[in-house]
């Protein structure tokens, strides 16, 4: 048989047919070091992440929020002599914040949603909220498409919601599945169990796998969505984390000495409920779950997935092509996506 003619120009020797690497030709090319100048950059530049806490008055929302960041980063705690005070209708407050650690700056923006749910009628609670995250989405839209745009837009999206679930150790309320049902399609969704500390472990555990039946029985889909995991090493992560949803929290600024060493705890009658011992209650794992392990994913999925999705409807009703999203899962909505990309 001919042997296929060399293209011109191209010299093939015998170690670059045996290594395409370029290990045994060349020696080291440095590849690897564009990880360090993507690191330099963002310390630099430094990133945001938007977290929204839903839930009614009392659940300890505030102090959650100061216990994930190490700081006092939420409502009440930024507002001098703040008085408590139920309003008569969802209001929205942000708060943004500058953090840094070892070097690595976050914009931290937190957003509270006092009067939510704490009403006695609570219908259409949620389409504040509703209304807030799509004005964010129309916010970076307008940007985007400007002719002349922002070198690095704004992104005041809501990468995450944590919704605060109150521990009656009982099902979800109307209001819980509602709320959820209509917000998921929208953003990520965290649920968690409020002061898990009310509950006996039984009655956590039980807790826990009723709202999980409640969630599959409604379609629910929080985050991590099964249907956004990449690979099969994002499926194994993800689903540990679905195992543990929703998350059985305990949240406080408060620090006591347990064996010669400071923790942080809520200290009862019976002793202190340390907020970081995985025995106690679920916090280590909601915060890995935000900040160390799917920080970037949240803010991703956010980005590819509900502005997508959001983006292309404005677009085609700006076109005129059509009103309104056909009702599609978000199954074949990321297979459109991902097939345009």
């Amino acid at each position: 048989m001919a042997e296929r003619p060399q293209e011109p120009g191209l010299v093939c020797s015998e170690g670059f047919k045996k290594d395409v690497t370029g290990r045994d030709l060349f020696g080291y090319v440095g590849i690897e070091a564009v990880l360090d100048q993507m690191r330099r950059k963002a310390m630099k530049t430094g990133f945001e992440f938007n977290i929204m806490v839903v839930g009614e008055s009392g659940l300890g929302k505030s102090t959650l929020v100061n216990t994930l960041f190490k700081s006092k980063v939420s409502r009440k705690s930024c507002t001098p002599n703040y008085v408590e005070r139920i309003p008569r209708t969802v209001e929205l407050q942000a708060i943004s914040h500058v953090i840094e650690e070892k070097g690595v700056k976050m914009n931290l923006t937190v957003i509270d949603t006092p009067g939510f749910g704490d009403q006695i009628n609570n219908e259409n609670c949620w389409e504040p909220i509703v209304k807030y995250i799509n004005e964010q989405y129309e916010k970076y839209l307008r940007e985007e498409i400007n002719i002349n745009r922002k070198k690095r837009i704004p992104d005041t999206r809501v990468h995450c919601c944590v919704y605060f679930v109150p521990p009656t150790g009982h099902w979800l309320r109307p209001l819980d599945i509602e709320f959820m049902n209509r917000l998921a399609k929208i953003v990520n969704i965290v649920p968690v169990i409020a002061k898990a500390d009310t509950l006996t472990l039984d009655e956590r555990r039980d807790f826990k796998q009723r709202i999980r039946q409640d969630l599959r029985n409604y379609s629910i889909c929080v985050y991590p969505q099964t249907e956004f995991d990449e690979d099969s090493e994002d499926k194994l992560l993800n689903d540990i984390v679905r195992e543990k949803i929703p998350f059985a929290v305990v949240g406080t600024d408060q620090e006591h000495q347990v064996n010669g060493k400071k923790i942080l705890g809520r200290k009862t009658k019976w002793g202190i409920i340390e907020v970081e011992n995985g025995a106690h209650c679920e916090f280590a794992n909601l915060r890995d779950l935000l900040i160390r392990s799917h920080l970037q994913d949240l803010k991703d999925v956010t980005h590819r997935i509900h502005y997508e999705i959001y983006r292309v409807r404005r677009l085609n009703e700006s076109n005129g092509i059509i009103k309104g999203l056909p009702k599609e899962n978000y199954v074949s909505s990321k297979e459109n996506l991902e097939n345009n990309h």
